[in-house]
Parts: C-alpha cells; structure tokens; sequence
C-alpha cells in the first residue's frame, strides 16, 4: 500500500480520542432525544391520517387531505434547508442556533411525518376482518387502537422506528456542519476542511458502527414480536 495514502488516511497520531468520543455522545444525544419524540409525535399523527382516512366523510377527506399536504411539505424539504428555515423559531425555543439541542426541532419535524407515514401503513396493513370482528363485539374506537391496531402492526412499527432512527443519524451528520456538533461537525470541520482525512475516516466509521447496532436491535426486535 502507498505511504501517503496510509499517512493519509491512517494516521491515527492526529486524532484527538476526547473530542472525539464527546461527538460520539452529542451524534447519540440528538438521535436518542429525537428519536423519543419523533415516535411519540409520529405514533400520534399516523393515528390521526389513518382515522381520518378510513371515514368518508366530506369534513374528515378535507382534514386528512390538509394535514397529508402539510407532512408531505415537511417530510419533501431537504434537511439542510429545513433546518436553515427554522433558526429563528430554534432560538427562540432553544436559546441558540447552534449545538446539538438546537439540531433537535429540525430533526423532529423532518423526520416526524416520515416516520407518521410508516404508521399509517403499518396501521392500513390490519386485517380489516380482524377489526371489524371487535367493532362487532362493541370494542370501544380505543380498545381496538390499543388491543389490535397497534399489537398487530408493532413489527412494522419498530421496523419503522428502526428505518427512521437511521435516517436521523444522516441528518444529525448534515446538522454538524452548519454548528450542531456531532460526529458530522468533527468530519467536515477537522477533518475535511483542515485535510485530516484520518479523522474524517473515523468519523464515518463511528457513523457505521451506530447504524449497524441500531439496525441489528431493530431486526432483533422485530423478529420478537412477529407472530407470523
């Protein structure tokens, strides 16, 4: 192998481990936090498209076709622009514009109506017979949500909680070059922009090293609660 390409790109000498396992952590923080709220949220408005979908009449179509155009005009926004967009309503809410808690409100509404998506079609994929069987037996509209909808979609709902966690960690990447910190700052600032492409290397393979445990508990748990 060449002598500069290995000085290049693995000379491990130029890496400052303390920063960058305070990365690590800040790539984590946001993704956790965010993650935490985009299901929360998610769950909620997936509930809301797939009620809203299932009734025919006039005033639900308009709401459902109201609130779809909304998700769809945040979930279509690239990233970088989205969080460009809400600096003024990020200082307001965080204080700064800058860090890895100001990253926080980019990411939830980017990747909220994502992950809404996702449940609409976890929640569709129901066996209607299924649902129409409790509705007959007088189940109330909030033991079916919590006895059949959402036991019977779980899979898919982890699979897309799963999908959309490693979405997030992309993005937290592009939050860190315009100042949320990160692994994604590390790999732009010091690395790329200062021609240490060790600590850009590193960088990215921490990234990997993220998604691949996030995607093996995913599937982990998937297979726990498929009941196929």
């Amino acid at each position: 192998m060449n002598k500069g390409f290995v000085e290049t790109y693995f000379n491990f000498e130029k890496v400052d481990w303390s920063t960058m396992w305070t990365s690590v952590y800040n790539t984590l923080f946001m993704t956790i936090v965010s993650t935490v709220l985009v299901v929360i949220l998610g769950l909620l408005l997936g509930l809301a498209l797939y009620s809203l979908g299932r009734k025919t009449t006039y005033s639900s179509r308009f709401v459902y076709t109201i609130v779809s155009i909304i998700s769809n005009i945040f979930r279509s926004t690239p990233f970088m622009i989205l969080m460009v967009l809400l600096i003024p309503f990020t200082t307001l809410l965080v204080g700064t514009f800058l860090g890895a808690t100001a990253a926080i409100p980019a990411l939830v509404l980017s990747a909220t109506p994502f992950y809404a998506r996702l449940v609409e079609i976890s929640f569709r994929e129901v066996d209607s017979g299924v649902l129409e069987a409790a509705e007959a037996m007088g189940a109330s509209y909030g033991q079916i949500i919590y006895k059949i909808l959402i036991p019977e979609s779980l899979p898919s709902l982890i699979s897309g909680v799963t999908v959309t966690t490693i979405t997030m960690i992309g993005y937290t990447a592009i939050a860190g070059a315009i100042g949320a910190g990160g692994l994604g700052a590390i790999a732009w600032q010091e690395g790329y922009q200062r021609s240490n492409y060790t600590i850009t290397l590193v960088a990215t393979v921490l990234i990997l090293v993220i998604v691949f445990i996030i995607q093996a508990i995913g599937d982990y748990l998937t297979k726990r609660t498929d009941k196929r």
